[in-house]
This record gives structure tokens, sequence and C-alpha cells, in this order.
């Protein structure tokens, strides 16, 4: 087997440990918050109201 298929078995190692992360996250995440503080807009809320302020000065 030469170099390159291993760093090619890596490569697809390396994707499907980041994907389970992810999932893992995901569900750690869903579980912790509730449905209406992860769907907040509160972060865009914040924003307009710095460019309006920043539009006033």
């Amino acid at each position: 087997m030469g170099l390159w298929n291993w760093i090619e078995y890596g490569a697809w190692a390396l994707s499907a440990a980041f994907a389970l992360h992810m999932v893992l996250d995901w569900l750690r995440t869903d579980s912790t918050y509730p449905e209406d503080v992860l769907t907040s807009s509160r972060e865009g809320e914040l924003e307009a109201m710095a460019e309006e302020h920043k539009v006033k000065s």
C-alpha cells in the first residue's frame, strides 16, 4: 500500500470523526436549549440597532 492510500484512509477517518462530532454536538445542543432560544433573532436585532446608531451619528 502506498503513502497516498494511507493519506486517503486518514482523510476519510477524519471526515467520519468530524461528522460524528457534528451530530453529537447537534443532539447535545438540541437537548440542552429549548427551540425558542435556538431560533431567537436577538443577535439580528442587536446588529440592526448598531447599524441604525451608525447612520444617525
